[in-house]
């Protein structure tokens, strides 16, 4: 492969699960994946959750330059040319996307939101840890797949049968 293939990870507030998604991308993605994440209504100041942050930065994950942002970003003309675009959450994969250049492949993985967990800090902690384990599960049967199952037109067959994965 000669570029890495742009995933992009959508969720409307872009503060957890889509920021989870796309640290774990280029974590683990190998130089064969860049991820990106945005939403439809991005949290005020560009801030992700926070406690996002602490479950990445505890799995050694990096956090650098991770920001809370518009999809609308990425459908600008000069915006990184998408190859595939994960919803991650039941309200943005029902909301009305913009147009993509490139027509990308599009898959929904649907998580449970780790914010909307009620209780003490604890509680909310391992919500946000099993998040980002049934993302970084997913995303590493992704980016070990052969070349050929990550073609143009195979690649969304494969991103909505990783759907089913647990």
């Amino acid at each position: 492969m000669s570029k890495p293939l742009n995933v992009l990870f959508l969720c409307t507030h872009n503060s957890a699960r889509s920021i989870l998604a796309e640290a774990v991308l280029n974590a683990v993605g190998k130089g064969r994946f860049r991820g990106f994440s945005a939403g439809s209504s991005p949290r005020e100041n560009q801030q992700p959750n926070p406690m996002a942050l602490r479950v990445l930065k505890e799995a050694g994950i990096a956090t650098e330059g991770l920001s809370s942002k518009s999809w609308d970003v990425f459908a600008q003309p000069d915006a990184p040319r998408m190859d595939l675009i994960i919803t991650v959450c039941d309200n943005a994969a029902g909301e009305m996307c913009p147009i993509w250049p490139g027509h990308p492949a599009t898959a929904h993985w649907g998580y449970a939101d780790p914010s909307e967990v009620q209780g003490d800090e604890e509680a909310r902690h391992r919500a946000f840890r099993a998040t980002l384990h049934a993302i970084k599960r997913r995303l590493d049967i992704l980016v070990n797949l052969p070349q050929d199952r990550l073609q143009a037109l195979a690649l969304q067959q494969t991103a909505r049968e990783l759907a089913l994965q647990a």
